[in-house]
């Protein structure tokens, strides 16, 4: 078996190759391709890679390569965890935010925007590569954000190429409420829980939780809702959650609280660019050392945490034809009952060898359907932006995403957006 990694320079990347080291009995992969378009990123973080593996015997092959074809001939899985532009376009999209008065954030109004823009064109190229050289049924997991919006690309324009998005958010929501239950005397394996969530990436909210079957919701928002009256969190306001009676994504605190988030802003430096630059300086600092054979602990601060579980777990039930449920981006195709069936959601799915197939879902009341629609119109015309290199789409989506400028101003920060990322945004020039 064939796995390819495209932006194998990521500080990521060790995560990743632990995490397939981990299910060498149950996923048997025998060539892993690392792919990055920057070689002394590739040679450091490939080269540790090769390392890691062998002191656990070799159990497959790690190879380095800067030909993204050569990496996906062939291939069973391919993997995507790029950056367009790398952490210094992710600082711009934060600055382009502030310097507006909006928001700027990675993947959240008009950051995520800006990086859409960079990165569809990027991944559709991937796919069409697939499409032409991978293995038959070849996968494509692409966890590069924003990951449902680049997602939907994918479901309308590399309609032959069996792609799926992915996002560590889920996990990291079941395991936080796994660890709140274990403080009341409830320990819980995280295979006996199952997490009922809905919405977009980056734009779910979680309102179920069940162990063995059985429904222990109403417990985790009651430790819930105590913690945030007790003072112990302050993510939410109690009224927000004992109203909505569902535990909000983190992100949209930038929709719920948007006036704060802005003002944390005008104390930058540093963003959050800028502290992930310092943090991976030191990270490939550690990676270079010759006799170092397991991540460094300072990996965890980089974020992303569950992030090669989500991975491995996700390639290992496909392989497998397990069967298990879980928490993807894709096309929900009619499993909420109501919503146009070709939108990408976040959604709760049974992954199998046959494919990603979501689960019947009940609709999300009101308070938050309202906002979720109007995202994913926003999403809709960033995709046709990104394609077809469409001014009037980009307009209109900027227009429409309820985290952008006043109409007066949204062409001059759309001008800007576009001359800041002149550079990676060809289909616009």
């Amino acid at each position: 078996m064939k796995v390819a990694v495209i932006g194998g320079g990521s500080s990521y990347t060790p995560e990743l190759v632990n995490g397939f080291l981990e299910r060498v009995d149950s996923f048997p992969l025998k060539e892993l391709w690392l792919m990055d378009i920057l070689p002394e990123r590739l040679e450091i973080v490939g080269k540790f890679a090769q390392r890691m593996v062998k002191a656990m015997g070799a159990p497959f092959e790690v190879h380095l390569t800067t030909d993204q074809r050569e990496a996906v001939r062939n291939a069973n899985y391919v993997t995507t965890q790029l950056r367009v532009g790398w952490m210094q376009a992710r600082r711009e999209d934060e600055y382009l935010g502030r310097r507006h008065g909006l928001i700027g954030q990675e993947t959240t109004g008009i950051g995520g925007m800006a990086k859409a823009l960079r990165t569809i064109p990027v991944i559709l190229k991937i796919a069409y590569d697939m499409q032409e050289l991978a293995a038959p049924g070849a996968l494509l997991v692409n966890f590069t954000n924003p990951a449902g919006l680049v997602t939907e690309a994918l479901s309308r324009y590399a309609t032959n190429v069996q792609a799926v998005g992915v996002c560590n958010a889920p996990i990291t929501t079941k395991m936080n409420i796994l660890q709140r239950l274990e403080e009341v005397g409830l320990k819980v394996e995280p295979e006996q829980a199952e997490l009922d969530t809905l919405g977009l990436n980056h734009l779910t909210w979680h309102r179920g939780f069940r162990i063995d079957g059985e429904d222990v919701w109403p417990q985790v928002m009651g430790s819930y809702i105590k913690s945030l009256r007790n003072g112990e969190m302050d993510d939410w306001d109690v009224r927000t959650i004992e109203t909505l009676q569902m535990i909000p994504n983190g992100y949209l605190q930038y929709f719920y609280y948007t006036d704060k988030k802005i003002a944390t802003q005008e104390k930058w430096p540093p963003s959050r660019a800028e502290r992930v630059m310092e943090i991976e300086k030191g990270l490939f600092a550690q990676y270079a050392e010759p006799d170092r054979t397991v991540p460094p602990e300072g990996l965890m601060q980089r974020g992303g945490a569950y992030y090669s579980t989500v991975a491995t777990q996700l390639l290992n039930a496909h392989y497998n034809d397990l069967g298990e449920t879980h928490i993807v981006n894709t096309a929900h195709r009619g499993a909420v009952e109501g919503w146009p069936t070709d939108w990408v959601l976040e959604i709760p799915c049974k992954v199998n060898r046959s494919g990603i197939t979501p689960l019947p879902a009940k609709p999300l009341p009101m308070a938050c359907f309202g906002l979720l629609a109007q995202i994913k119109a926003y999403e809709i015309l960033t995709v046709e932006a990104a394609v077809h290199g469409d001014r009037k789409a980009a307009y209109e989506a900027l227009l429409t995403h309820p985290l952008g400028p006043a109409a007066d101003q949204v062409q001059a920060v759309l001008d800007d957006l576009l001359t800041t990322h002149r550079a990676y945004l060809p289909q616009f020039n």
